[in-house]
């Protein structure tokens, strides 16, 4: 029997965690959202953000700017919200216009408020095994697997995806001691791709390619969690082929899942943020 790795309820019962502690500290966590240009789905994940800090008394604020904005201008928020000490998180939603630098800009967020975890400085204290805000979907994959209790101590794990926004930082926590797999960093134009993934014990893809790993790639009873997905006429679609199923031992559902236990942690990392832990 398959069992589903359904993120959405974990997702809720985080929540839920999260606002019993921030609660218990008397702290009430403000994230600062800045959204460049009028994208539809950036202001879908925006809008669901916020509307996770609502249901847990945290407070926000949205700064919307033109697509046309000027880099100098954009830098120069982002650096007034650095020094303001009412924002505890600092968040600009990605991806950007394409005169805009996103690495420049990232950079730019105090390493302290950066909730996304994704800072040069916070990538490279994970590395080095210190203190600092964990990039999310990395962290919501673990907790999805431990949550059902996926067993990861010595097992192999395949992570396919090699971008700083889930896989090169998932392969480096998977290896983290106290989770002890073995990892191993894929991309989609591996050619031994299928064989190992045939081998893996988990399968974690993040590579945004329609029906990647399909039911000939999964060892039986398997892990497989999907991250990547890919807008195909206006429908989300999968990395996960829907026949991986009825091989795996445990699956995310085709949509959904790891975005709302993305979105947790992204509430756990600004909890955190507005603690000074």
């Amino acid at each position: 029997m398959t069992i589903l790795l359904d993120g959405d309820a974990l997702a809720a019962m985080h929540r839920r965690a999260i606002r019993a502690e921030a609660e218990a500290a008397g702290v009430v966590p403000r994230l600062v959202t800045i959204l460049v240009g009028d994208d539809p789905a950036s202001r879908a994940y925006v809008a669901r953000k916020h509307g996770d800090c609502a249901e847990l008394g945290f407070d926000v604020e949205l700064v919307a700017l033109p697509a046309d904005v000027a880099a100098a201008d954009l830098l120069a928020l982002v650096a007034r919200f650095n020094a303001d000490p009412a924002c505890h998180g600092l968040l600009v939603q990605f991806p950007l216009p394409p005169h805009l630098d996103q690495a420049v800009v990232q950079a730019a967020i105090d390493p302290d408020k950066d909730v996304d975890g994704l800072h040069p400085l916070s990538l490279g204290a994970m590395i080095a095994g210190m203190p600092a805000l964990r990039p999310c979907t990395p962290q919501a994959v673990l907790a999805l697997l431990r949550a059902h209790d996926v067993p990861l101590a010595g097992r192999r794990v395949a992570v396919i995806g090699r971008g700083l926004l889930v896989g090169r930082p998932l392969a480096v926590m998977l290896a983290d001691r106290g989770i002890d797999a073995v990892p191993t960093l894929l991309h989609r134009a591996a050619p031994d791709l299928a064989a190992i993934c045939g081998q893996a014990d988990v399968i974690v893809s993040a590579a945004g390619v329609p029906g990647l790993v399909t039911a000939a790639m999964v060892k039986p009873g398997a892990a497989v969690v999907g991250v990547g997905i890919t807008y195909v006429g206006g429908e989300m679609v999968s990395d996960i082929a829907a026949d991986v199923a009825g091989v795996a031992g445990w699956v995310t559902p085709r949509h959904g899942s790891v975005g709302a236990m993305t979105r947790a942690m992204l509430m756990r990392n600004l909890l955190a943020a507005a603690r000074g832990a």
